[in-house]
């Protein structure tokens, strides 16, 4: 259940807290203008100011007159506002103890601290947005990559809400027809081969989104990418062209690197989580044992594996043996590196490459996209989906027509068969938030920052 009273007028720090030059403090709510306008002094009462305009002035005490800090108030009246209810915005100085002092100050006027994505989720109540678009604004929020931010900003703009509706009219438009026939069994019976058609092309568009899932998760939350290979085979090189600074040590001393390291890069939009790995050898050596071992579960939990081999010392049986099992584990690319300095050719289904002149790099990262998303979801023309809740439901949907068509087959009652495609359209309207509880909006809503 939802936590807090949505009636009560709150407050939250809407900017990163700590020092900067300004913050923004956010408040929402009835009688939140009211309640605000005796702390502001300025050229202008906040009580009949108008909407969407800044007014320049000082927050006070109105206990003491004591000044507090020189602010602009940015006053918002419903429903033309984000949340659909009246706020005002605070931008004051990013002091830390002005910060803390006008939140305090508000609170003893009748405004209670926010929760967790608590001005969002009035905005969905007050239909200012539906839930794919509020889960939007935290994928934004939590976006690591460019790419990752355009899906999410696509989202906000209703792409998932318009493409659901599309679908449910579909399924009512279905339901209407069949409760037709309930109602008038005298009348012509739509045949079920046009039935099952309008199903499976239903279903079809259901499983179309449903397919953007794994893209979606990966560009949203990223993968890891592990570098193994021999001793010497250029892996530290490698790993220093990808993150683009020297960061680990490269040297023609063979077991320099005994543990992993890691860094964080992008490859065309997808964050990705880089690992730096112990070189694979026989050895006794219980230092280099442990960091071989380290390696092997870091495979074992890898998204793709970059298994590095010296072009000039080619294919040996260890390194077979690594490659047979590891493939088992995960997506594995074999880069046959150092091309620079050899002319053996390269084995057929590896990638001819060089760390050092980084030649190659741009088949390597079409290659690793390739392997871990496939088709790029721009092409489908699809909107891209990230949420598991978003998920869930279009499992349910796609699960309610399944048992319609089985159904069908089966020769069940129009009745029957009517409330599979209301479990259907329930699914869809689940996604958008016309169906929903608090438990689900409550769950989804802890996972917001503060403030927004």
């Amino acid at each position: 259940m939802i936590a807090y009273s949505t009636e009560d007028p709150i407050v939250a720090l809407a900017s990163p807290s700590g020092e900067s030059a300004i913050a923004v403090i956010r408040t929402s709510g009835t009688d939140s203008i009211a309640r605000l306008a005796p702390l502001f002094k300025g050229t202008r009462d906040l009580t009949n100011a108008s909407s969407h305009a800044l007014h320049h002035g000082c927050i006070i005490d109105p206990s003491t007159l004591e000044k507090i800090d020189e602010i602009l108030a940015a006053v918002f009246r419903g429903p033309s506002s984000y949340t659909g209810e009246d706020g005002v915005e605070l931008y004051c100085h990013g002091s830390i103890p002005i910060i803390q002092r006008i939140i305090m100050l508000l609170t003893q006027h009748g405004f209670r601290k926010a929760g967790p994505g608590e001005f969002t989720l009035r905005a969905f109540l007050n239909k200012k947005m539906d839930l794919t678009q509020a889960e939007a604004v935290n994928e934004i929020i939590r976006a690591q990559t460019d790419k990752a931010r355009a899906f999410a900003l696509n989202r906000l703009s209703g792409s998932i809400r318009n493409r659901i509706d599309e679908i449910k009219k579909e399924c009512v438009t279905l339901l209407a027809a069949i409760e037709v026939q309930i109602d008038y069994p005298d009348e012509e019976i739509e045949a079920d081969s046009n039935l099952k058609k309008a199903v499976e092309k239903i279903a079809n568009q259901c499983k179309k989104i449903l397919a953007t899932y794994a893209t979606g998760k990966i560009i949203q939350d990223g993968i890891s990418m592990v570098i193994a290979g021999s001793t010497n085979a250029g892996k530290s090189t490698l790993f220093n062209l990808l993150l683009r600074e020297d960061r680990a040590i490269v040297s023609d001393i063979h077991g320099t690197t005994r543990d992993y390291i890691e860094g964080v890069i992008s490859i065309e939009g997808i964050p990705v989580r880089l690992y730096d790995t112990a070189g694979l050898r026989d050895t006794d050596n219980p230092v280099e044992i442990e960091g071989i071992r380290r390696t092997d579960r870091l495979i074992e939990n890898a998204h793709v594996l970059l298994y590095v081999i010296d072009a000039g010392c080619g294919m040996t049986g260890q390194s077979g043996r690594f490659i047979e099992a590891y493939q088992k584990k995960t997506h594995t690319i074999v880069i046959w590196n150092k091309t620079d300095v050899t002319s053996v050719p390269c084995p057929p289904g590896f990638i001819p490459f060089s760390a050092k002149t980084g030649n190659g790099l741009d088949e390597l990262n079409e290659l690793v996209v390739k392997t871990v998303i496939g088709t790029s979801p721009e092409m489908t023309g699809e909107p891209v989906i990230d949420s598991i809740r978003q998920k869930e439901c279009l499992e349910k949907c796609l699960t309610s027509l399944g048992d319609f068509e089985k159904g069908l087959s089966d020769g069940l009652p129009l009745d029957v068969l009517a409330i599979c495609l209301q479990d259907s359209i329930e699914s869809l309207g689940t996604i958008t938030g016309e169906v929903t509880s608090d438990d689900v909006l409550s769950e989804m809503f802890s996972h917001f920052c503060v403030g927004k």
